[in-house]
């Protein structure tokens, strides 16, 4: 099976903990993501979102299963999906970084396997458009 990743490497206006906010937030995240997301499990830490959160991401049974594995506030999210999928060994990894000009640095990658040959690329394709898409929605992208 191959290996498909990509980064998302952008540039925001909002202060580090806004942009944190808006993609640690399940709800919100979802909107980025242009698809329906919403907790189905409370991480039982101070933010409910946090490590060992799990959201579901799209409509009825059609929807994926992703788990908060790694949670450091304004800095990192870190998530893999936890139910069935046409992919295995997926990691998504959002880093917040502060630039020089006081902006938010936000780096997405993602990383996963393909489960049937040759249908890694078309997915990953597909995703990394719709996350540019959801990023570039977001208020004060440079």
């Amino acid at each position: 099976m191959a290996t498909h990743t990509f980064e998302v490497d952008e540039t925001l206006t909002v202060p580090r903990n806004k942009a944190f906010a808006l993609f640690a937030d399940h709800q919100s995240f979802g909107k980025l993501l242009g698809a329906p997301a919403k907790r189905i499990k409370n991480s039982g830490q101070a933010d409910p979102n946090g490590l060992g959160s799990v959201r579901k991401v799209g409509i009825g049974p059609v929807g994926l299963e992703e788990t908060v594995t790694s949670f450091e506030p304004d800095t990192l999210i870190e998530y893999t999906i936890t139910s069935l999928s046409p992919i295995r060994n997926h990691l998504g990894r959002i880093r917040f970084e502060d630039t020089p000009e006081g902006h938010t640095r936000v780096r997405y990658r993602i990383t996963f396997e393909d489960r049937i040959p040759y249908t890694g690329k078309l997915f990953s394709a597909g995703l990394e458009r719709a996350i540019r898409r959801g990023i570039r929605k977001v208020p004060g992208l440079i």
